[in-house]
Protein backbone atom coordinates (compact mmCIF):
# COMPACT_ATOMS: atom_id res chain seq x y z
CA UNK A 1 0.00 0.00 0.00
CA UNK A 2 2.78 2.46 1.07
CA UNK A 3 4.49 1.25 -2.11
CA UNK A 4 1.39 2.16 -4.05
CA UNK A 5 0.93 5.84 -2.44
CA UNK A 6 4.65 6.54 -2.87
CA UNK A 7 4.13 5.98 -6.74
CA UNK A 8 1.08 7.70 -7.10
CA UNK A 9 2.15 10.88 -5.01
CA UNK A 10 5.82 11.03 -7.17
CA UNK A 11 3.61 10.82 -10.49
CA UNK A 12 1.34 13.80 -8.94
CA UNK A 13 4.05 15.01 -7.77
CA UNK A 14 5.59 15.41 -11.20
CA UNK A 15 2.97 16.64 -13.01
CA UNK A 16 2.35 19.07 -10.79
CA UNK A 17 6.20 20.31 -11.46
CA UNK A 18 5.77 20.23 -14.99
CA UNK A 19 3.00 22.68 -14.01
CA UNK A 20 5.44 24.88 -12.36
CA UNK A 21 8.23 24.54 -14.81
CA UNK A 22 6.16 25.90 -16.98
CA UNK A 23 4.82 28.97 -15.11
CA UNK A 24 2.49 28.15 -13.29
CA UNK A 25 2.72 27.44 -9.17
CA UNK A 26 0.43 24.69 -8.80
CA UNK A 27 0.03 26.27 -4.99
CA UNK A 28 -3.84 27.29 -5.30
CA UNK A 29 -4.32 23.54 -6.83
CA UNK A 30 -2.93 21.60 -4.52
CA UNK A 31 -4.43 23.18 -2.17
CA UNK A 32 -7.69 23.18 -3.69
CA UNK A 33 -7.08 19.17 -4.31
CA UNK A 34 -6.47 18.77 -0.62
CA UNK A 35 -9.20 20.84 0.92
CA UNK A 36 -11.44 19.16 -1.71
CA UNK A 37 -10.65 15.72 -0.40
CA UNK A 38 -10.69 16.65 2.86
CA UNK A 39 -13.61 18.84 3.49
CA UNK A 40 -16.01 18.00 5.94
CA UNK A 41 -19.79 16.43 4.85
CA UNK A 42 -22.68 18.53 5.27
CA UNK A 43 -23.39 18.68 8.68
CA UNK A 44 -27.49 17.67 9.00
CA UNK A 45 -29.73 20.30 10.84
CA UNK A 46 -30.91 16.68 12.87
CA UNK A 47 -28.74 13.87 13.32
CA UNK A 48 -27.79 10.62 14.96
CA UNK A 49 -24.13 10.22 15.29
CA UNK A 50 -22.56 6.92 14.50
CA UNK A 51 -19.70 5.54 16.19
CA UNK A 52 -18.02 2.57 15.23
CA UNK A 53 -15.85 1.18 18.06
CA UNK A 54 -13.86 -1.44 15.74
CA UNK A 55 -12.24 1.59 14.38
CA UNK A 56 -8.33 1.36 15.04
CA UNK A 57 -8.07 4.68 16.48
CA UNK A 58 -4.63 5.54 17.92
CA UNK A 59 -4.86 7.37 21.50
CA UNK A 60 -4.13 10.99 19.86
CA UNK A 61 -4.26 11.78 16.06
CA UNK A 62 -1.34 11.48 14.47
CA UNK A 63 0.45 14.83 13.70
CA UNK A 64 3.02 13.47 10.66
CA UNK A 65 3.38 11.22 7.83
CA UNK A 66 0.47 10.88 5.38
CA UNK A 67 -2.37 10.36 7.95
CA UNK A 68 -1.75 13.58 9.07
CA UNK A 69 -1.35 15.22 5.55
CA UNK A 70 -4.20 13.50 3.52
CA UNK A 71 -7.77 13.41 5.28
CA UNK A 72 -8.65 15.09 8.98
CA UNK A 73 -6.45 12.65 11.38
CA UNK A 74 -8.81 11.70 14.31
CA UNK A 75 -7.76 9.82 17.66
CA UNK A 76 -9.25 8.39 20.55
CA UNK A 77 -9.63 11.36 22.80
CA UNK A 78 -11.40 13.44 19.43
CA UNK A 79 -13.92 11.11 19.82
CA UNK A 80 -14.63 11.54 23.20
CA UNK A 81 -14.76 15.72 22.99
CA UNK A 82 -16.67 15.24 20.45
CA UNK A 83 -19.03 13.12 21.94
CA UNK A 84 -18.91 15.44 24.93
CA UNK A 85 -19.48 18.30 22.52
CA UNK A 86 -22.35 16.60 20.86
CA UNK A 87 -24.04 16.41 24.42
CA UNK A 88 -24.72 20.11 24.42
CA UNK A 89 -25.50 20.56 20.38
CA UNK A 90 -29.16 20.56 19.95
CA UNK A 91 -28.82 19.70 16.43
CA UNK A 92 -27.37 15.88 17.74
CA UNK A 93 -30.54 13.74 19.08
CA UNK A 94 -28.50 10.48 19.71
CA UNK A 95 -25.98 8.55 19.23
CA UNK A 96 -25.57 4.68 17.59
CA UNK A 97 -22.96 2.47 18.37
CA UNK A 98 -21.58 -0.48 16.50
CA UNK A 99 -20.05 -2.64 19.15
CA UNK A 100 -16.27 -3.86 18.73
CA UNK A 101 -16.76 -7.92 18.34
CA UNK A 102 -13.25 -8.09 20.88
CA UNK A 103 -11.84 -6.05 23.44
CA UNK A 104 -10.88 -2.20 23.21
CA UNK A 105 -9.26 -1.94 26.75
CA UNK A 106 -10.97 -1.69 29.74
CA UNK A 107 -9.72 2.28 30.69
CA UNK A 108 -10.79 3.06 26.83
CA UNK A 109 -14.36 1.42 27.61
CA UNK A 110 -14.50 3.48 31.08
CA UNK A 111 -14.13 6.95 28.95
CA UNK A 112 -16.45 5.68 25.79
CA UNK A 113 -19.00 4.88 28.84
CA UNK A 114 -18.50 8.37 30.97
CA UNK A 115 -19.31 9.84 27.92
CA UNK A 116 -22.39 7.86 26.74
CA UNK A 117 -23.76 8.85 30.32
CA UNK A 118 -23.23 12.65 29.53
CA UNK A 119 -24.72 12.24 26.54
CA UNK A 120 -27.86 10.41 27.86
CA UNK A 121 -27.73 13.31 31.63
CA UNK A 122 -28.20 16.03 28.73
CA UNK A 123 -30.86 14.07 27.07
CA UNK A 124 -29.70 12.19 23.96
CA UNK A 125 -30.35 8.92 23.66
CA UNK A 126 -27.61 6.00 22.75
CA UNK A 127 -28.68 2.44 20.64
CA UNK A 128 -25.82 0.06 20.22
CA UNK A 129 -25.85 -2.88 17.96
CA UNK A 130 -23.59 -5.73 18.33
CA UNK A 131 -22.68 -8.77 15.96
CA UNK A 132 -21.26 -10.41 19.12
CA UNK A 133 -17.89 -10.47 21.33
CA UNK A 134 -16.10 -13.02 21.55
CA UNK A 135 -13.08 -11.66 23.64
CA UNK A 136 -12.99 -9.55 26.76
CA UNK A 137 -15.02 -7.74 29.32
CA UNK A 138 -14.57 -4.16 27.56
CA UNK A 139 -16.46 -4.27 24.64
CA UNK A 140 -19.73 -4.77 26.39
CA UNK A 141 -18.60 -2.46 29.34
CA UNK A 142 -18.21 0.25 26.75
CA UNK A 143 -21.80 0.32 25.82
CA UNK A 144 -23.86 -1.64 28.78
CA UNK A 145 -25.23 1.93 29.60
CA UNK A 146 -26.96 2.17 26.18
CA UNK A 147 -30.43 2.91 25.99
CA UNK A 148 -31.04 -0.04 24.24
CA UNK A 149 -28.44 -2.63 23.36
CA UNK A 150 -29.24 -4.89 20.29
CA UNK A 151 -27.85 -7.96 19.38
CA UNK A 152 -28.00 -9.76 16.29
CA UNK A 153 -29.53 -12.93 15.33
CA UNK A 154 -27.29 -15.63 16.07
CA UNK A 155 -24.67 -14.28 17.49
CA UNK A 156 -23.12 -14.24 21.41
CA UNK A 157 -21.15 -12.44 23.88
CA UNK A 158 -18.40 -13.99 25.66
CA UNK A 159 -17.44 -11.99 28.71
CA UNK A 160 -16.15 -14.19 30.90
CA UNK A 161 -13.16 -12.56 33.25
CA UNK A 162 -10.16 -10.92 32.75
CA UNK A 163 -6.74 -12.59 31.89
CA UNK A 164 -3.26 -11.86 31.10
CA UNK A 165 -1.12 -14.66 29.17
CA UNK A 166 3.00 -13.85 29.76
CA UNK A 167 5.24 -16.20 27.19
CA UNK A 168 8.47 -17.10 29.18
CA UNK A 169 11.39 -17.59 26.72
CA UNK A 170 14.45 -18.66 28.98
CA UNK A 171 13.71 -22.42 27.79
CA UNK A 172 14.74 -21.14 24.81
CA UNK A 173 17.10 -19.29 25.34
CA UNK A 174 18.83 -21.98 27.07
CA UNK A 175 18.40 -24.37 24.09
CA UNK A 176 19.53 -21.53 21.91
CA UNK A 177 22.50 -21.13 24.38
CA UNK A 178 21.57 -17.71 24.57
CA UNK A 179 22.33 -15.90 28.24
CA UNK A 180 19.86 -13.24 29.55
CA UNK A 181 21.25 -11.42 31.92
CA UNK A 182 19.18 -8.13 33.44
CA UNK A 183 19.24 -6.39 36.46
CA UNK A 184 15.32 -5.33 38.13
CA UNK A 185 15.01 -2.86 40.62
CA UNK A 186 12.85 -4.17 42.83
CA UNK A 187 11.29 -7.78 43.07
CA UNK A 188 8.36 -6.20 40.92
CA UNK A 189 9.73 -5.23 37.95
CA UNK A 190 8.72 -7.99 35.70
CA UNK A 191 9.65 -7.05 32.34
CA UNK A 192 13.01 -9.41 32.02
CA UNK A 193 11.06 -11.78 33.28
CA UNK A 194 9.81 -13.03 29.91
CA UNK A 195 13.04 -12.80 29.48
CA UNK A 196 15.17 -14.59 32.64
CA UNK A 197 11.97 -16.77 34.30
CA UNK A 198 10.24 -19.86 32.80
CA UNK A 199 7.33 -19.35 35.10
CA UNK A 200 5.20 -16.26 37.55
CA UNK A 201 8.16 -15.30 40.38
CA UNK A 202 5.58 -14.86 43.22
CA UNK A 203 5.82 -10.89 43.36
CA UNK A 204 4.95 -10.56 39.21
CA UNK A 205 2.05 -13.30 39.69
CA UNK A 206 0.66 -11.29 42.95
CA UNK A 207 0.77 -8.09 40.82
CA UNK A 208 -0.85 -8.91 37.99
CA UNK A 209 -3.65 -11.14 40.06
CA UNK A 210 -4.47 -7.91 41.75
CA UNK A 211 -4.49 -5.98 38.48
CA UNK A 212 -7.13 -8.45 37.18
CA UNK A 213 -9.36 -8.77 39.80
CA UNK A 214 -9.38 -4.61 39.59
CA UNK A 215 -10.21 -4.80 35.97
CA UNK A 216 -12.78 -7.69 37.05
CA UNK A 217 -14.54 -6.10 40.38
CA UNK A 218 -14.75 -2.84 38.09
CA UNK A 219 -16.19 -4.10 35.14
CA UNK A 220 -19.12 -6.07 37.00
CA UNK A 221 -19.63 -2.86 38.87
CA UNK A 222 -20.19 -0.69 36.06
CA UNK A 223 -22.18 -3.23 34.14
CA UNK A 224 -24.40 -4.27 37.22
CA UNK A 225 -25.03 -0.45 37.47
CA UNK A 226 -26.15 0.30 34.04
CA UNK A 227 -28.31 -3.23 33.43
CA UNK A 228 -30.01 -2.32 37.20
CA UNK A 229 -28.78 -5.72 38.33
CA UNK A 230 -26.94 -6.57 41.59
CA UNK A 231 -23.39 -7.23 41.50
CA UNK A 232 -23.90 -10.81 42.74
CA UNK A 233 -26.99 -11.55 40.42
CA UNK A 234 -24.66 -10.70 37.32
CA UNK A 235 -21.40 -12.51 38.24
CA UNK A 236 -22.61 -16.00 37.59
CA UNK A 237 -24.37 -14.73 34.12
CA UNK A 238 -21.18 -13.70 32.81
CA UNK A 239 -18.94 -16.23 34.03
CA UNK A 240 -21.37 -18.85 32.50
CA UNK A 241 -20.92 -17.25 28.96
CA UNK A 242 -20.64 -17.75 25.70
CA UNK A 243 -24.58 -15.82 26.27
CA UNK A 244 -26.90 -16.77 23.13
CA UNK A 245 -29.13 -13.79 22.12
CA UNK A 246 -32.44 -15.41 23.81
CA UNK A 247 -29.78 -15.82 26.83
CA UNK A 248 -28.80 -12.40 26.83
CA UNK A 249 -32.45 -10.92 26.14
CA UNK A 250 -33.49 -13.44 29.53
CA UNK A 251 -30.84 -11.79 31.60
CA UNK A 252 -31.41 -8.17 30.73
CA UNK A 253 -28.05 -7.82 28.91
CA UNK A 254 -29.75 -7.24 25.68
CA UNK A 255 -32.70 -5.37 25.20
CA UNK A 256 -33.77 -5.87 21.31
CA UNK A 257 -32.80 -8.40 18.68
CA UNK A 258 -32.36 -7.07 15.16
CA UNK A 259 -29.85 -6.42 12.08
CA UNK A 260 -27.60 -3.59 11.70
CA UNK A 261 -30.22 -1.89 9.38
CA UNK A 262 -33.20 -2.80 11.85
CA UNK A 263 -31.50 -0.59 14.75
CA UNK A 264 -30.12 2.71 12.15
CA UNK A 265 -34.18 2.46 11.45
CA UNK A 266 -34.75 2.85 15.15
CA UNK A 267 -32.57 4.94 15.57
CA UNK A 268 -33.58 7.12 12.80
CA UNK A 269 -37.45 6.77 14.03
CA UNK A 270 -35.97 7.81 17.66
CA UNK A 271 -34.41 11.01 16.64
CA UNK A 272 -37.64 12.01 14.38
CA UNK A 273 -38.71 12.86 10.74
CA UNK A 274 -35.62 14.03 8.46
CA UNK A 275 -33.08 13.20 10.86
CA UNK A 276 -29.66 11.81 9.72
CA UNK A 277 -26.70 9.94 10.35
CA UNK A 278 -23.54 11.08 10.32
CA UNK A 279 -20.08 9.33 11.47
CA UNK A 280 -18.43 11.03 14.43
CA UNK A 281 -15.25 11.44 12.55
CA UNK A 282 -16.82 13.61 10.28
CA UNK A 283 -18.85 15.14 13.00
CA UNK A 284 -18.11 19.31 13.87
CA UNK A 285 -19.66 20.67 16.53
CA UNK A 286 -19.80 24.28 16.93
CA UNK A 287 -16.99 26.28 17.30
CA UNK A 288 -16.34 28.08 20.73
CA UNK A 289 -15.61 31.81 20.48
CA UNK A 290 -12.98 32.82 19.27
CA UNK A 291 -11.84 34.60 22.31
CA UNK A 292 -12.79 31.47 24.51
CA UNK A 293 -9.91 30.62 27.01
CA UNK A 294 -7.74 27.75 25.56
CA UNK A 295 -6.87 24.70 26.80
CA UNK A 296 -3.73 23.06 25.15
CA UNK A 297 -3.96 18.96 24.62
CA UNK A 298 -0.39 17.99 24.89
CA UNK A 299 -0.15 13.97 23.99
CA UNK A 300 2.56 11.86 24.47
CA UNK A 301 2.05 8.34 22.82
CA UNK A 302 3.99 4.77 22.36
CA UNK A 303 7.46 4.01 23.81
CA UNK A 304 9.54 6.89 25.30
CA UNK A 305 12.35 7.50 23.33
CA UNK A 306 15.26 10.49 23.08
CA UNK A 307 15.30 12.41 20.10
CA UNK A 308 12.02 13.54 17.86
CA UNK A 309 9.55 11.87 16.31
CA UNK A 310 10.07 11.52 12.87
CA UNK A 311 8.02 14.42 10.77
CA UNK A 312 9.12 12.83 7.18
CA UNK A 313 5.44 12.66 4.96
CA UNK A 314 5.78 8.96 5.12
CA UNK A 315 6.66 8.37 9.03
CA UNK A 316 3.99 6.17 10.87
CA UNK A 317 2.28 6.53 14.20
CA UNK A 318 3.03 9.34 16.81
CA UNK A 319 5.86 8.19 18.69
CA UNK A 320 6.79 9.65 22.31
CA UNK A 321 9.89 11.41 21.26
CA UNK A 322 11.39 13.57 24.13
CA UNK A 323 12.43 16.35 22.55
CA UNK A 324 9.08 16.82 19.99
CA UNK A 325 7.07 16.10 23.46
CA UNK A 326 9.07 18.40 25.49
CA UNK A 327 9.21 21.24 22.66
CA UNK A 328 5.47 20.72 22.77
CA UNK A 329 5.16 21.38 26.42
CA UNK A 330 7.26 24.65 26.38
CA UNK A 331 5.74 25.79 23.38
CA UNK A 332 2.36 25.75 24.97
CA UNK A 333 3.84 27.24 28.09
CA UNK A 334 4.75 30.25 25.94
CA UNK A 335 1.19 30.78 23.96
CA UNK A 336 -0.51 33.75 26.02
CA UNK A 337 -3.49 32.40 24.82
CA UNK A 338 -3.13 29.14 26.60
CA UNK A 339 -4.28 29.03 30.42
CA UNK A 340 -4.12 25.33 31.41
CA UNK A 341 -2.07 22.08 30.09
CA UNK A 342 -3.52 18.71 29.93
CA UNK A 343 -1.07 16.09 29.09
CA UNK A 344 -2.32 13.06 27.79
CA UNK A 345 0.10 10.11 28.85
CA UNK A 346 -0.59 6.87 26.92
CA UNK A 347 3.07 4.95 27.77
CA UNK A 348 4.43 1.49 28.78
CA UNK A 349 7.57 3.17 29.60
CA UNK A 350 10.81 3.41 27.94
CA UNK A 351 14.44 5.33 27.85
CA UNK A 352 15.07 6.99 31.26
CA UNK A 353 16.58 9.97 30.27
CA UNK A 354 14.13 10.74 27.99
CA UNK A 355 11.69 9.94 30.73
CA UNK A 356 13.36 12.61 32.74
CA UNK A 357 13.83 15.40 29.91
CA UNK A 358 9.74 15.37 29.62
CA UNK A 359 9.49 15.48 33.62
CA UNK A 360 11.71 18.70 33.60
CA UNK A 361 9.62 20.22 30.54
CA UNK A 362 6.46 19.55 32.81
CA UNK A 363 8.32 21.18 35.83
CA UNK A 364 9.57 24.28 34.08
CA UNK A 365 6.60 25.30 32.42
CA UNK A 366 4.15 25.34 36.14
CA UNK A 367 7.83 27.59 37.46
CA UNK A 368 8.71 29.38 34.52
CA UNK A 369 4.73 30.30 33.26
CA UNK A 370 2.71 29.36 36.34
CA UNK A 371 0.25 27.44 34.14
CA UNK A 372 -1.10 24.59 35.51
CA UNK A 373 -0.36 20.92 34.58
CA UNK A 374 -2.88 17.80 34.87
CA UNK A 375 -1.87 14.81 33.51
CA UNK A 376 -4.51 12.50 31.68
CA UNK A 377 -3.68 8.60 31.76
CA UNK A 378 -4.95 6.39 29.11
CA UNK A 379 -4.60 2.67 28.69
CA UNK A 380 -1.29 2.60 30.72
CA UNK A 381 1.54 5.15 32.05
CA UNK A 382 3.66 2.78 33.56
CA UNK A 383 7.29 2.83 34.45
CA UNK A 384 8.30 5.87 32.31
CA UNK A 385 4.70 7.22 31.51
CA UNK A 386 4.62 7.57 35.02
CA UNK A 387 8.10 9.04 35.38
CA UNK A 388 7.07 11.86 32.43
CA UNK A 389 3.62 12.39 35.06
CA UNK A 390 5.10 12.29 38.47
CA UNK A 391 5.78 16.29 38.39
CA UNK A 392 2.16 17.41 37.31
CA UNK A 393 -0.43 19.72 39.64
CA UNK A 394 -2.65 17.04 39.61
CA UNK A 395 -2.97 13.11 37.57
CA UNK A 396 -5.84 12.12 36.59
CA UNK A 397 -6.61 7.91 35.47
CA UNK A 398 -9.19 5.78 34.86
CA UNK A 399 -9.84 3.39 36.77
CA UNK A 400 -8.66 0.14 34.91
CA UNK A 401 -5.16 2.15 33.51
CA UNK A 402 -2.08 0.33 34.22
CA UNK A 403 0.08 2.33 35.83
CA UNK A 404 2.85 3.23 38.72
CA UNK A 405 5.51 0.66 38.21
CA UNK A 406 8.20 2.62 39.38
CA UNK A 407 11.26 0.92 38.75
CA UNK A 408 14.07 0.28 36.43
CA UNK A 409 15.94 -2.38 34.51
CA UNK A 410 18.71 -2.75 32.60
CA UNK A 411 20.76 -5.72 30.63
CA UNK A 412 22.20 -7.38 27.68
CA UNK A 413 21.81 -10.79 26.41
CA UNK A 414 25.26 -12.87 26.14
CA UNK A 415 24.72 -15.15 22.39
CA UNK A 416 28.74 -16.41 22.63
CA UNK A 417 27.29 -19.61 23.46
CA UNK A 418 24.92 -19.87 20.26
CA UNK A 419 27.42 -18.28 18.03
CA UNK A 420 29.92 -21.04 19.06
CA UNK A 421 27.29 -23.78 18.09
CA UNK A 422 27.13 -22.37 14.73
CA UNK A 423 30.69 -22.22 14.22
CA UNK A 424 31.55 -18.47 14.90
CA UNK A 425 34.05 -17.20 17.23
CA UNK A 426 33.74 -13.99 18.82
CA UNK A 427 36.77 -11.80 20.19
CA UNK A 428 36.77 -8.17 21.43
CA UNK A 429 39.56 -5.65 21.85
CA UNK A 430 39.07 -3.72 25.50
CA UNK A 431 40.88 -0.66 25.99
CA UNK A 432 40.28 1.71 28.98
CA UNK A 433 38.83 -0.48 32.12
CA UNK A 434 36.89 -3.49 33.14
CA UNK A 435 33.51 -1.79 32.15
CA UNK A 436 34.21 -1.68 28.70
CA UNK A 437 33.28 -5.21 28.29
CA UNK A 438 29.67 -4.35 29.57
CA UNK A 439 29.06 -3.23 26.23
CA UNK A 440 30.15 -6.36 24.14
CA UNK A 441 27.38 -8.53 22.74
CA UNK A 442 29.20 -11.87 23.15
CA UNK A 443 29.42 -12.28 27.47
CA UNK A 444 27.00 -12.15 30.12
CA UNK A 445 28.56 -9.44 32.80
CA UNK A 446 31.23 -10.22 35.06
CA UNK A 447 30.56 -10.04 38.70
CA UNK A 448 32.27 -6.14 38.71
CA UNK A 449 30.34 -5.38 36.21
CA UNK A 450 26.90 -6.52 37.50
CA UNK A 451 28.05 -4.48 40.48
CA UNK A 452 28.86 -1.53 38.71
CA UNK A 453 25.10 -1.59 36.64
CA UNK A 454 23.18 -2.36 39.74
CA UNK A 455 24.77 0.93 41.27
CA UNK A 456 24.07 2.95 38.19
CA UNK A 457 20.62 1.23 37.90
CA UNK A 458 20.25 2.23 41.93
CA UNK A 459 21.00 5.87 40.94
CA UNK A 460 18.31 6.42 38.64
CA UNK A 461 15.83 3.91 40.81
CA UNK A 462 16.56 6.50 43.45
CA UNK A 463 16.03 9.63 41.87
CA UNK A 464 13.20 7.83 40.39
CA UNK A 465 11.41 8.04 44.23
CA UNK A 466 12.52 11.20 44.75
CA UNK A 467 11.21 12.79 42.96
CA UNK A 468 7.55 10.70 42.67
CA UNK A 469 7.63 11.64 46.63
CA UNK A 470 8.24 15.60 45.80
CA UNK A 471 5.52 15.55 43.20
CA UNK A 472 2.97 13.63 45.48
CA UNK A 473 4.02 14.96 48.91
CA UNK A 474 5.24 11.53 50.47
CA UNK A 475 8.38 10.38 52.08
CA UNK A 476 10.85 8.51 50.09
CA UNK A 477 10.25 5.63 51.81
CA UNK A 478 6.22 5.84 51.41
CA UNK A 479 6.90 5.97 47.59
CA UNK A 480 9.62 3.10 48.08
CA UNK A 481 7.48 0.84 49.39
CA UNK A 482 4.65 1.94 46.97
CA UNK A 483 7.32 1.36 43.96
CA UNK A 484 9.71 -1.47 43.50
CA UNK A 485 8.38 -1.65 39.98
CA UNK A 486 5.20 -2.89 41.08
CA UNK A 487 2.06 -1.99 38.52
CA UNK A 488 -1.44 -1.15 40.24
CA UNK A 489 -4.45 -0.52 38.20
CA UNK A 490 -5.67 3.26 38.59
CA UNK A 491 -8.15 2.05 41.12
CA UNK A 492 -5.77 1.04 43.28
CA UNK A 493 -2.86 3.57 42.37
CA UNK A 494 -5.75 6.24 43.76
CA UNK A 495 -6.06 4.65 47.63
CA UNK A 496 -2.02 4.14 47.31
CA UNK A 497 -1.76 8.05 46.94
CA UNK A 498 0.11 7.64 43.13
CA UNK A 499 -2.68 9.44 41.30
CA UNK A 500 -5.29 12.31 42.52
CA UNK A 501 -8.44 11.31 40.75
CA UNK A 502 -10.19 9.06 38.66
CA UNK A 503 -11.47 10.07 35.34
CA UNK A 504 -11.17 10.32 32.11
CA UNK A 505 -9.60 13.24 29.41
CA UNK A 506 -12.90 15.03 30.40
CA UNK A 507 -12.37 15.04 34.07
CA UNK A 508 -8.71 16.03 33.43
CA UNK A 509 -9.83 19.24 31.00
CA UNK A 510 -12.46 19.94 33.80
CA UNK A 511 -9.67 20.12 36.59
CA UNK A 512 -7.51 22.09 34.29
CA UNK A 513 -10.43 24.54 33.82
CA UNK A 514 -10.69 24.69 37.99
CA UNK A 515 -7.21 25.36 38.45
CA UNK A 516 -6.65 27.97 35.73
CA UNK A 517 -10.36 29.78 37.62
CA UNK A 518 -11.94 29.32 34.21
CA UNK A 519 -15.77 29.70 35.32
CA UNK A 520 -17.44 26.39 34.62
CA UNK A 521 -20.18 28.50 32.26
CA UNK A 522 -17.40 29.55 30.03
CA UNK A 523 -16.81 28.05 26.82
CA UNK A 524 -12.88 26.78 26.02
CA UNK A 525 -11.23 26.17 23.18
CA UNK A 526 -8.47 23.47 22.60
CA UNK A 527 -5.22 23.34 21.25
CA UNK A 528 -3.39 20.44 20.27
CA UNK A 529 0.33 19.94 20.65
CA UNK A 530 2.40 18.87 19.27
CA UNK A 531 1.19 21.01 15.45
CA UNK A 532 1.09 18.96 12.99
CA UNK A 533 4.27 18.65 10.87
CA UNK A 534 2.01 20.95 7.95
CA UNK A 535 2.21 23.41 10.03
CA UNK A 536 -2.18 23.55 11.04
CA UNK A 537 -3.53 21.73 14.06
CA UNK A 538 -5.59 19.23 14.09
CA UNK A 539 -6.59 18.96 17.76
CA UNK A 540 -10.35 18.86 18.57
CA UNK A 541 -12.51 21.53 17.33
CA UNK A 542 -9.72 22.94 15.80
CA UNK A 543 -8.77 21.85 12.36
CA UNK A 544 -10.71 23.38 9.28
CA UNK A 545 -10.37 22.65 5.88
CA UNK A 546 -9.17 26.30 5.28
CA UNK A 547 -6.38 25.72 7.35
CA UNK A 548 -5.33 23.18 4.90
CA UNK A 549 -4.79 25.24 1.77
CA UNK A 550 -1.27 26.06 3.49
CA UNK A 551 0.02 22.97 2.35
CA UNK A 552 -0.56 24.44 -1.42
CA UNK A 553 2.43 26.81 -1.44
CA UNK A 554 5.30 26.68 -3.73
CA UNK A 555 7.90 25.97 -1.09
CA UNK A 556 5.79 23.23 0.50
CA UNK A 557 5.66 21.87 -2.98
CA UNK A 558 9.32 21.71 -3.48
CA UNK A 559 9.91 20.33 0.19
CA UNK A 560 7.54 17.64 -0.82
CA UNK A 561 9.36 16.75 -4.20
CA UNK A 562 12.58 16.67 -2.20
CA UNK A 563 11.81 13.61 -0.10
CA UNK A 564 13.54 10.84 -1.05
CA UNK A 565 11.07 8.54 -1.25
CA UNK A 566 9.03 10.92 -3.84
CA UNK A 567 12.47 11.41 -5.96
CA UNK A 568 12.90 7.84 -6.22
CA UNK A 569 9.47 7.32 -7.49
CA UNK A 570 9.80 9.89 -10.21
CA UNK A 571 13.09 9.05 -10.90
CA UNK A 572 13.53 5.79 -10.39
CA UNK A 573 16.96 6.39 -8.41
CA UNK A 574 17.32 5.84 -4.63
CA UNK A 575 19.75 7.72 -2.58
CA UNK A 576 22.31 5.34 -1.59
CA UNK A 577 23.52 8.25 1.56
CA UNK A 578 20.20 7.62 2.91
CA UNK A 579 20.98 3.80 3.28
CA UNK A 580 23.20 3.54 6.77
CA UNK A 581 24.41 0.92 9.26
CA UNK A 582 23.83 2.49 12.69
CA UNK A 583 25.75 1.43 15.69
CA UNK A 584 23.97 0.69 18.57
CA UNK A 585 25.16 -1.03 21.81
CA UNK A 586 23.63 -3.80 22.94
CA UNK A 587 23.19 -2.54 26.80
CA UNK A 588 19.70 -1.50 27.50
CA UNK A 589 18.22 0.23 30.75
CA UNK A 590 14.70 1.24 31.10
CA UNK A 591 11.97 2.75 33.12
Amino acid sequence: MKTFLVATLGAFAGAILGTVIIGITGAGLIGSLINAATAPPAQPQSMVLTLDMRDALDDQAPTTGLEALLGNPVGFIDVITRLDAAARDDRVKGVLIRTSEFGIGSARSEEYRTALMTLRANGKFVLAHSQGIYSGISAYRAISVADEVWVQPGSEIIATGVGFETLFLRGLFDKLSIEPDFVSLYEFKNAPNTYQETEFTAPHRLAMTALAESIWSNSLQSIAEDRRMRTDALTPILEAGPLDVEQLMETGLADAIGWPHDAEAAAIQRAGKGSKTLDILSYVPPSPAAKAPAIAIVGGEGPIMTGSADGSLFAEGRGFASDTVAEALYAAGKDPEVEAIVFRVNSPGGSATASDQIWRAVQEVREAFDKPVVVSMADYAASGGYYVSAGADWIVANPSTITGSIGIFGGKFGISGALDEIGINAEAIEVGGSFTGAFTTTEPFTEGQREAITQWLRRGYDRFVSLVADGRGLAVEEVDARARGRVWSGQHALEQGLVDELGGIMTAIAKARSLANIPESSEVRYLTYPQSEAGFSIGPQQMSAGSLGQFGSLVTLLELLNQPEVQQAITGVSNPSRLQLESRTPLYVEH
